[in-house]
């Protein structure tokens, strides 16, 4: 194989790639207008992993060290669920010692008749 067909091979379509991003990005804001939470959640989440593993591999060149991004992935994965297992039984609890829970949801006040 030619040296001009191996570069072709590995040759990244920058402007697709973009192209690809800016859609998801609009699904993404587009997301949370349904009103429904799965939707807003995988909108959220979902397409935010999609676009940072595109980022990763084609503009950060990461294809180069595979082994060590996937050292760099599992050990970022293990640092988030440690915090949130960490915080999680304080943060989802209702009621507690020294602990109020805001409410989310706020009730609208009727205008006040004299």
């Amino acid at each position: 194989m030619s040296e001009h067909a191996e570069h072709a091979e590995h040759e990244v379509n920058y402007v697709k790639i973009w192209a690809i991003l800016l859609v998801l990005l609009v699904i993404s804001i587009l997301g949370p207008f349904v009103g429904i939470k799965v939707v807003t959640l995988i909108t959220a989440f979902g397409i935010a992993i999609v676009k940072a593993y595109l980022v990763a591999k084609n503009f950060m060149h990461l294809n180069i060290e595979p082994r060590y991004a996937v050292y760099l992935l599992v050990t970022m994965l293990v640092f988030m669920l440690l915090l949130f297992s960490g915080s999680a039984p304080d943060i989802m609890k209702q009621e507690g010692r020294n602990w109020v829970k805001p409410e989310i949801h706020v009730e609208a006040q009727a205008p006040a008749h004299h």
